[in-house]
């Protein structure tokens, strides 16, 4: 009988570790979960913002280079789409008609080939066609970082003067975002706070 009273306390002790776990397990989930769900709204954080002048070699045939160009020049002066996308990602297929619609309607769309090799880049473009004024090779993954990327693809809308006017996260499919985006880049300046508009 004595053996038995030795294991109770054990028992006790062994169960409130287990309640204890479980609770810090559910406060470490929340935290994580919250942790992401503030996480998907820092990359529109560079709506607004000017265009990170990140400078990277031009896709030339299959090589990267021999020319640099940095992703505010590439506009050259007029509102541009810049696409983030890579030839190993398949949503980036399932957008590509859509681009080159973009392209038909005469609107500039600058390519930045995300981590991707340039001959797997060129590849890509010759099978389905180029959507691109230019394609700018981010081989390191520097401008898909300093413009806050989650992933591929992503299109930020740029206006003339080289702001951010708006950002697809995810594949270009639904016309009504398309043309948000088009929309915003075209817009004229708004005035600024105390300043009379004409």
């Amino acid at each position: 009988m004595n053996r038995w009273l030795v294991w109770i306390p054990l028992v006790i002790l062994a169960a409130l570790i287990g309640v204890l776990a479980l609770k810090l397990g559910d406060v470490v989930a929340n935290r994580m979960a919250e942790s992401a769900s503030s996480q998907q709204y820092k990359p529109d954080a560079m709506v607004g913002q000017p265009i990170p002048e990140t400078v990277m070699p031009m896709l030339t045939g299959d090589t990267a280079g021999p020319g640099n160009l940095d992703l505010k020049t590439a506009g050259v002066g007029r509102p541009m789409l810049v696409n983030v996308f890579a030839s190993w990602c398949a949503p980036c297929r399932l957008e590509h008609p859509k681009l080159l619609a973009l392209k038909a309607r005469g609107i500039a769309v600058v390519g930045v080939a995300y981590k991707d090799e340039p001959v797997a880049t060129r590849a890509f473009l010759d099978e389905l066609g180029d959507p691109y004024s230019m394609v700018l090779v981010d081989h390191e993954g520097r401008a898909g970082l300093d413009l806050g990327i989650s992933g591929v693809p992503e299109t930020f809308a740029v206006d003339a003067m080289g702001r951010i006017t708006a950002k697809q996260s995810g594949p270009l499919l639904n016309d009504a975002d398309i043309e948000r985006l088009v929309a915003s880049m075209q817009a004229p300046p708004r005035p600024a706070p105390g300043e009379k508009s004409h």
